[in-house]
């Protein structure tokens, strides 16, 4: 088999997920996280019901540059509240929310795939 090594340039993959946060680039980073295509950034949500449509304005205001924002909604599935989901609906952006767990691994084969991919994580 052939491997291929994969560059992710400014784009780096999820290292690991737990313990109230994540590490990406060797990095620990604390609390949840915003992971799109201008970078990595804090997130102030720390429960599913605080996934508002406000919480989202950082990715409403990249909707353009991604496909798929992956919404990791903290240790289990949780619905978006109605007024995140209009407003993506609205930008036309797609949205698939699952556990932090498997958003993670998720966004990681997206980016392999060199899509335009972008993920809000609720840190577990």
């Amino acid at each position: 088999m052939r491997m291929i090594e994969i560059d992710y340039e400014a784009r780096p993959p999820i290292d690991a997920y737990g313990g109230g946060g994540f590490r990406i680039a060797g990095e620990k980073r604390l609390g949840s996280l915003l992971h799109l295509p201008s970078g990595l950034s804090t997130w102030s949500v720390a429960a599913p019901s605080e996934a508002t449509a406000e919480a989202f304005a950082a990715v409403l205001a990249e909707a353009g540059e991604i496909d798929v924002l992956l919404v990791g909604m903290g240790p289990d599935i949780a619905p978006l509240p109605r007024g995140a989901r209009e407003a993506f609906e609205a930008a036309a952006l797609g949205v698939e929310t699952m556990s932090t767990a498997a958003a993670c691994r998720t966004f990681n084969v997206l980016l392999a795939e060199d899509r335009r991919v972008a993920a809000a994580l609720i840190a577990v």
